[in-house]
């Protein structure tokens, strides 16, 4: 698998669709995910940066990790005005250019839905993740209710081919949990930007674990 990603329509489009979803309620669920971060941080599929600003102070390091060269130069540009130390990287979520055991936290932030390998990606961060570590994660996700689901499947492909790769079908709850992860928290919601509801509305924001992990 090659560690490049290039999808340059959507790359250019993404920054107008982050600030509308940022200012219709996703900037709130950013907070809602990042609240009481600590110590050395990997945030997978950084995009461009959405995320940079809103880490506390107790975050001595982010490292970024973001395939898509478009993408990835903004979220240099972001890095460098967050007030916390930021390193960009390139690399893929399959395989993250990190030592074993080398950060107390791992970000997933709307990505998951991407990602081509959910389990090497997810295998990937409890190898990155410090035994105690904590993986916070904030997606949009396949509906619970069957008829929801169902448009989510006739609506997937041209979801995928418009957004970037983007599934809207994912059960990333289910997948967090057959990767080695116990989940301490989950709050399931519907997104809707502008009260419509939309095949990405489905979402989640949770915490979790390593199996066994204890503080």
């Amino acid at each position: 698998m090659s560690d490049k990603v290039s999808h340059p329509l959507f790359a250019r489009l993404y920054p107008r669709i982050s600030a509308y979803a940022d200012a219709h309620g996703s900037l709130e669920h950013r907070r809602e995910l990042l609240a009481g971060a600590r110590g050395r941080v990997v945030e997978i599929g950084a995009g461009i940066g959405s995320n940079f600003r809103h880490y506390p102070a107790e975050v001595e390091r982010v490292f970024a990790v973001e395939p898509e060269p478009r993408l990835r130069g903004l979220a240099t540009r972001a890095a460098a005005t967050a007030r916390i130390p930021v390193e960009v990287l390139p690399g893929r979520a399959e395989r993250l250019p990190l030592d074993d055991a080398s950060v107390d936290m791992a970000v997933a932030s709307l990505v998951l839905c991407t990602i081509a390998d959910v389990p090497a990606a997810l295998g990937e961060v409890l190898r990155v993740l410090k035994p105690t570590g904590e993986l916070r994660f904030y997606e949009h996700v396949r509906a619970q209710e069957p008829r929801v689901y169902r448009r989510q499947r006739i609506l997937n492909p041209l979801w995928r081919l418009i957004g970037g790769g983007c599934n809207v079908t994912r059960d990333t709850e289910t997948a967090i949990r057959r990767a080695g992860f116990t989940i301490e928290t989950v709050r399931r919601f519907e997104f809707r930007p502008d009260s419509k509801a939309y095949p990405a509305s489905p979402s989640i924001i949770g915490t979790a674990r390593p199996a066994g992990a204890s503080d």
